[in-house]
């Protein structure tokens, strides 16, 4: 028959155990740092939140940003960290990852593709209607198709949501023909003006969040930021080489 005091202690070390391990949790980097970025930047998610390769110093992804925060969550470096070994930026390969996943989360309706009929390569544009680079960019949209590249637009009026050019992009979010009404816009033929459940302003923040600084913003489907306004020589030449 099993001693009751033995059976007694057995089940205190196991608690005990317990409370140790939630101890340890609670007290874990990872939890410091993700406290510290809810404290000081709530308009951010911390993502994933992983050690670096300097010891102390963990990554966080916060958007499609990446910064490093010290182990107690104290201290925060912004920038990029390099392997001069391999000479290799180790923080834009964490930034595209996010920008990938972000990107390949917008769910198809919301965009407006001219595409051919078995592309080679897929492109997201975040594309501004009154933008000259942008309309020379779609002046190629045949070729550019005709490469072999799938062409995915995003909205990103630049002067900002609420604007005029913000409302023409609704327009032509919301148009029966919404290739064509792009198209027209960027001719300088407006849509009539109309509203409905669009995914302008939350294409325009996830512009904001990938980084976009000007239009056309060019990234291939694994985050690689290739550029601006493209000719289809130097398209097709960027996208064979991602």
């Amino acid at each position: 028959m099993k001693n009751p005091r033995i059976a007694q202690f057995g089940l205190f070390l196991s608690s005990l155990s317990l409370v140790f391990i939630m101890h340890a949790e609670e007290n874990a980097p990872e939890v410091r740092i993700r406290k510290t970025v809810e404290q000081n930047f709530p308009e951010y998610t911390a993502s994933d939140i992983r050690e670096s390769q300097i010891p102390g110093l963990y990554e966080v992804v916060l958007g499609s940003e990446v910064v490093y925060v010290s182990a107690n969550g104290r201290y925060i470096i912004q920038g990029s960290m390099y392997d001069l070994q391999e000479r290799e930026n180790l923080s834009e390969k964490s930034r595209e990852l996010a920008r990938m996943e972000a990107l390949q989360a917008v769910p198809n309706p919301e965009i407006i593709e001219f595409a051919p009929e078995n592309p080679s390569w897929t492109i997201y544009v975040f594309t501004d209607i009154e933008c000259s680079f942008c309309r020379r960019f779609h002046k190629d949209i045949k070729q550019h198709n005709a490469n072999g590249i799938a062409v995915r637009y995003l909205a990103f009026p630049r002067s900002g949501v609420g604007s005029e050019t913000y409302h023409d992009m609704v327009s032509v979010w919301c148009a029966k023909d919404r290739q064509a009404a792009l198209t027209n816009a960027k001719l300088d033929t407006l849509p009539n003006r109309v509203d409905c459940d669009n995914p302008v302003s939350r294409q325009y923040q996830l512009g904001q969040d990938v980084g976009v600084q000007g239009t056309p913003a060019i990234y291939t489907e694994q985050g690689v930021h290739i550029g601006g306004y493209l000719s289809p020589e130097e398209l097709l030449e960027a996208v064979q080489g991602s």
